[in-house]
């Protein structure tokens, strides 16, 4: 791996299928361990359940208020500052339920590509 910076560009934000605005922060071949994406989901506002095959994802929430479903766990409301941990394979969604967009950063080791994203809708 070598070092470097990866510059934040706002004008790089796309929209996933799962139901999400991304920003790829960091997702590279040269660190393939782990990849961390900007997501942000509008309010009222659901992604879709999916899971991610062979890879542990995280959400570290940024901005507004969400509800997580995770597995066969309880929906759980999360908060600026709040970290989800979704192991692979696991059933997963989540919501925005503030007033303004939710944001998070979603961090998955190994890194994410779109071959290991599975839709279960």
């Amino acid at each position: 791996m070598k070092s470097g910076i990866h510059k934040y560009d706002v004008n790089r934000e796309y929209f996933f299928a799962e139901g999400c605005f991304i920003t790829e922060l960091s997702n590279t071949s040269n660190d393939p361990e782990v990849s961390i994406a900007r997501a942000r989901v509008e309010p009222g506002k659901t992604t879709k359940w999916h899971y991610l095959q062979g890879v542990t994802e995280r959400y570290v929430i940024l901005e507004g208020v969400g509800r997580v479903e995770v597995a066969d766990n309880e929906p759980q409301v999360v908060n600026v500052g709040d970290v989800v941990i979704i192991p692979p394979q696991a059933h997963q969604r989540i919501s925005n339920i503030g007033d303004g967009d939710l944001i998070f950063l979603a961090i998955c080791s190994p890194r994410f590509n779109e071959a290991v994203y599975f839709s279960v809708e």
